[in-house]
């Protein structure tokens, strides 16, 4: 009985010959046609216009990089051996490649559905572009990645090995372990023609074959070619066997700690990027040439919300890319960075809600806070919310990352604390976890090992890991499903409370976390002291005065102080405020440059005589006038410095005590959610496929009619009758712009002029202006 020819090694049925990529493209199914423009999207846009032109997109040199940078290191190892072979059979190609066979043709698999590789007359090739954009993509210890050269076969190869002296041999062993390419150096890289005219172990390799020149503009490259490579490699284009990826190192993590220690981390990011923008509406740092943020303003930020600077860098980084900040003006005109209008929506949601605005945010950004303060490339450093923070591998690094973690059992995680991440020995979890993923890409070994431990840390601070394991609501992140994310964490997040408990040191302990509004006023009137299960707030002299700077008067300091307190509010609470308060204004400063007046004279007498005001050149004029030549700008806070509660006195004498005005920025184009940008892929992708399928039936059905009207009358005809008949028809159409195109459609309508018709490449109902359409052909009805 008949069949397909079968593999006789795998037992498989045999693939396809094809004499053509674009061949092999256009007996392709739908859904793997489909399965490449999603693996490679590049090449859907824009669609193309059939299978040759997508087969002609596939073999360009970016095309086949970005295709490259997506496969584990078994599949380059099997990229490698079809270049060294050319074209061979999957029974040869197992023979070569070091590595179990199911591997092997799972990996050809691949390269097929990526059309890396494909299938022809005399069995598996890779595309031309293949072997130059494999060049270097490896790490040393692979082999050369060469084509046959010189004719070389590999039983030649390994007698010419056989019959080198020990230094030629020590040397190819040498150049083989480097990747298997070298420099010859002062050496004769050409014109070595027979044996015993070689002065060098160099030149002997050359004489014999062994070594070749690159074809390259730099003089002094040699390789090995690839038969020799396998020779040295006992028929193998490695020495050891290619196994899978390493397993991670994990450890048993209860999931209730998890999501609870995950959903803490989260209210704090939540609070933290609301507390730092509540700010930074007021007092806006300055925005950088370049777009970024100053390392003193970055200090400030983290000293703000007591974090590090790295931590800090990434929660001002994820709130930019949430669009709650952005880019404004202050009341001078200068560029500062502002919250902007979404800030105020985005603070009335629930605390769930916000948390996943900021981690969608940041599961789709392609930037890399955690190189802010790293050297630039032009010289300095780079700077938080600079616009260099940018990687085109940033995302997939980030993903494939917590996507292995959501791999894991839910009762386990990484095995050593994340805070240890610096060291990323293989045998720890976050060092096993890179070196997993530098198994599944390794052509971007340097780079994916910092990201990954970056984006670690980062799912860590946003609450999306916890305790090195991926929490429920982290795992619902990964799957892209909001509402059950939001619905997970609520439970774990605490309750809020409204009321605090006053003490007599002048302390404030709020029992859990403070209602929205309530923590960020009560941030205003003291500073925060300790953080944990009970967050401990201070007042102080200064604390007061700086609500009393925001225009507050005492009696509203005494009345917010008296609604937010659960218990009776300590004597010496109330008495630091009333003396804050008597001693608020008594210094007024004016323009002189700047002038400092005072009723009590021994105030500015102890002030003048302070060396600590030394730097602001104050000169008495009058028993209570001093003048200086410092800005009233500088001069403010420098008095606020000294212990001084200054404030500003108007022409008129009057003082001025002014709450600040809140600045917001234009909120940015609205970014697209991880479903909506899938939803777009799909979309574009689906695109592609019909234009491609339109583009190949134009091209191979057969003309059974064809017309070339000289006048709409007698295209009319033709269409009429392919819509009474429902026959596809391909028409040649010239556009607005004057461009012509050929199009399937099957018409359905023609009336007024006018072709109303179903176009296979737009998969959509279009319009047509008879008099536009130049060339009419009446498919054959069989799709």
């Amino acid at each position: 009985m008949g069949g397909e020819p079968q593999d006789p090694q795998s037992g498989r049925p045999a693939p396809a010959a094809h004499r053509t990529l674009a061949e092999q493209l256009r007996s392709w199914p739908d859904a793997r046609l489909d399965r490449l423009l999603h693996h490679r999207l590049d090449l859907a846009t824009p669609a193309p216009h059939d299978s040759a032109h997508l087969a002609s997109r596939a073999t360009t040199r970016a095309s086949l990089s970005r295709a490259l940078d997506q496969l584990t290191r078994l599949e380059l190892y099997v990229t490698d051996a079809l270049v060294i072979a050319v074209e061979t059979s999957f029974s040869e190609l197992s023979q070569i490649v070091h590595a179990e066979t199911d591997a092997v043709r799972a990996a050809v698999d691949r390269l097929v559905d990526l059309a890396v590789v494909w299938e022809g007359p005399r069995g598996l090739r890779p595309l031309a572009g293949v072997a130059e954009s494999l060049t270097g993509g490896l790490d040393a210890g692979v082999s050369g990645i060469r084509p046959l050269a010189l004719g070389l076969t590999v039983a030649e190869a390994r007698t010419r090995i056989d019959s080198l002296s020990p230094a030629a041999r020590a040397l190819l062993d040498h150049v083989d372990s480097q990747g298997g390419t070298g420099a010859t150096g002062s050496a004769r890289s050409s014109g070595v023609g027979r044996v015993d005219d070689a002065t060098t172990p160099v030149e002997e390799l050359l004489a014999h074959g062994l070594l070749v020149p690159e074809n390259t503009v730099i003089q002094g490259l040699v390789h090995i070619p690839g038969t020799a490579g396998l020779a040295l490699r006992g028929g193998h284009t490695t020495r050891a066997r290619v196994d899978g990826p390493s397993q991670l190192a994990v450890t048993p993590r209860p999931v209730a700690l998890v999501d609870k220690t995950a959903a803490g981390a989260a209210f704090e990011a939540v609070r933290r990027v609301e507390l730092l923008l509540d700010h930074w509406g007021t007092a806006p740092p300055l925005v950088l040439r370049n777009g970024g943020l100053g390392v003193r303003e970055l200090k400030a930020a983290a000293a703000h919300l007591h974090l590090d600077e790295a931590s800090a860098s990434v929660l001002v980084d994820v709130a930019w890319t949430a669009g709650l900040l952005a880019q404004g003006a202050d009341g001078e005109g200068d560029a500062v960075w502002v919250p902007t209008d979404a800030f105020d929506l985005w603070s009335a949601s629930s605390t769930a809600e916000r948390w996943w605005d900021l981690a969608s945010a940041w599961w789709g950004s392609p930037r890399t806070p955690a190189l802010a303060g790293t050297p630039a490339a032009g010289g300095g450093r780079l700077n938080a919310l600079s616009p260099d923070l940018a990687s085109n591998f940033q995302v997939e690094s980030r993903r494939m990352a917590l996507t292995e973690l959501s791999g894991l059992s839910e009762q386990s995680g990484l095995s050593e604390p994340l805070g240890q991440t610096q060291a990323l020995a293989s045998g720890t979890g976050v060092g096993s976890l890179v070196a997993r993923i530098g198994w599944l890409r390794p052509r971007r070994p340097r780079t994916r090992r910092d990201q990954v431990a970056a984006s670690i840390n980062e799912a860590e601070l946003l609450g999306v890991v916890g305790l090195g394991a991926l929490s429920t609501h982290g795992r619902m992140l990964v799957a892209g499903d909001e509402a059950a994310a939001v619905a997970a964490l609520v439970p774990q997040l605490p309750a809020p409370v409204d009321q605090v408990l006053l003490q007599a040191d002048l302390t404030a302990v709020a029992p859990g976390p403070l209602e929205s509004a309530l923590a960020r006023t009560l941030h205003l009137v003291a500073d925060v002291e300790s953080r944990g299960g009970a967050t401990v707030y201070r007042f102080s002299a200064g604390s007061v005065r700086r609500a009393f700077d925001a225009g507050w008067s005492a009696a509203e300091v005494h009345e917010f102080i008296a609604s937010i307190s659960r218990t009776p509010i300590p004597q010496p609470l109330s008495y630091l405020v009333d003396d804050v308060s008597r001693t608020f204004g008594t210094l007024r400063v004016g323009q002189a440059e700047a002038f400092l007046r005072a009723d009590d004279e021994a105030a500015l007498t102890a002030l003048l005589h302070d060396p600590k005001a030394a730097p602001l050149g104050l000169r008495r004029i009058a028993p209570t006038v001093l003048i200086t030549s410092t800005p009233v700008d500088v001069l403010l806070s420098r008095l606020r410095d000294l212990g001084a509660a200054p404030v500003v006195e108007a022409v008129d004498g009057t003082v001025r005590v002014a709450r600040p005005d809140l600045l917001r920025a234009r909120s940015p184009r609205g970014r697209r959610a991880p479903g909506q940008q899938l939803a777009r892929e799909t979309a574009q992708v689906s695109a592609a496929v019909s234009a491609v399928r339109s583009g190949d039936r134009a091209a191979a059905a057969p003309v059974l009619v064809r017309t070339q009207p000289t006048s709409p009358s007698s295209a009319l005809a033709v269409l009429r009758e392919a819509a009474e008949t429902r026959r596809a028809v391909l028409i040649g159409y010239v556009d607005n712009h004057g461009a012509t195109s050929e199009r399937v459609v099957d018409p359905q309508r023609v009336e007024g002029g006018q072709l109303t018709a179903h176009d296979h490449r737009s998969d959509d109902t279009r319009t047509f202006a008879i008099h536009r359409i130049t060339v009419v052909r009446l498919l054959d009805p069989t799709p």
